[in-house]
């Protein structure tokens, strides 16, 4: 097809249905009616001979071909909304701009203190207030322009994001120092005999440990379930309780709490932790800065 064919407003209600799968949602999104939404998708139908998304009991779902447009589409569309509204540089020095961070416990742990560090010498004015990625829709925020970064294990931000990788880290068995475990490792029968906590971090990748133990055939000893990692620590110094946790959560939780480590006798897979931003972010200047500052403090 020829581009003097296509209407732009007609891409807008195709990102808009990606993002949202219904006509309904696009329909108030974008200030129009319903049936205006549906013309719009028959007109692009006919535009590009695919029918782009079927209507399910789940919503609209996006055809094999929509799905290859989508990112493309997105981000032609966020690099032609940057340059139409484009904005004097960001001057960090003397900006009182407030940022936020999407992140969980582990995140904050980790993150905040070298971040706001670097803010101080940076960015005296600039302030930062994160929200956790483990009890929001994460990705309908970011959307939404309410979140300016999200850092850590995401595997569900895809489709019109961004993603810069900072490091890769195992996973560890963690136990109070003083536990017999410290002096002996973790077999896989020691692992099996042992009381667990384990963290159902909601809306994070890593309930990868659960899945691959469960495939391996260990049937954990399940002593307590939390929903985030901040009780780990706490919780093993008192007991004789061990984790399966990351490595750099370990490295923060150890010498505070008085606990030890030691390979876990299942692999599993590394989490990769990214920084992750929207598409309608890319070119904003103090978004930018911000993705450059997390990027010169964590990326390996």
């Amino acid at each position: 097809m020829n581009l003097q064919d296509m209407d732009l407003n007609l891409l807008v209600v195709f990102n808009e249905l990606c993002k949202h799968g219904r006509v309904s949602a696009v329909a108030q999104n974008l200030g129009i009616s319903q049936p205006g939404v549906s013309n719009a998708l028959g007109r692009l139908r006919k535009l590009l001979g695919d029918e782009l998304f079927l209507r399910t009991s789940r919503g609209m779902v996006p055809t094999p071909y929509a799905e290859a447009l989508a990112q493309p589409i997105a981000e032609a569309l966020a690099a032609l909304h940057g340059t139409l509204n484009a904005r004097a540089s960001f001057d960090p020095a003397r900006s009182e701009r407030a940022f936020v961070i999407g992140v969980n416990d582990v995140g904050e742990t980790y993150f905040l203190p070298r971040l706001m560090r670097a803010l101080d010498d940076a960015a005296p004015g600039v302030t930062i207030r994160t929200v956790r990625t483990t009890s929001i829709d994460v990705k309908d925020e970011m959307e939404r322009g309410r979140i300016d970064l999200a850092m850590g294990f995401l595997p569900g931000l895809k489709h019109g994001f961004f993603q810069r990788r900072l490091f890769r880290q195992p996973y560890v068995c963690i136990f109070r120092e003083d536990h017999p475990l410290a002096r002996t490792g973790v077999s896989a029968r020691q692992f099996r005999a042992a009381e667990h906590v384990a963290i159902v971090s909601e809306g994070t990748g890593h309930g990868v440990v659960d899945q691959v133990i469960e495939q391996a055939g260990i049937r954990r000893r399940l002593r307590l379930t939390v929903p985030h990692f901040m009780a780990v620590g706490p919780v093993l110094q008192a007991t004789d309780m061990i984790a399966v946790v990351p490595r750099r959560f370990a490295d923060c939780a150890c010498k505070p709490f008085g606990l030890a480590t030691a390979p876990c006798p299942v692999k599993i897979p590394e989490s990769v932790i990214n920084v992750f931003w929207h598409a309608r972010n890319h070119r904003e200047p103090a978004n930018q800065w911000l993705r450059q500052v997390v990027a010169e403090q964590f990326a390996d």
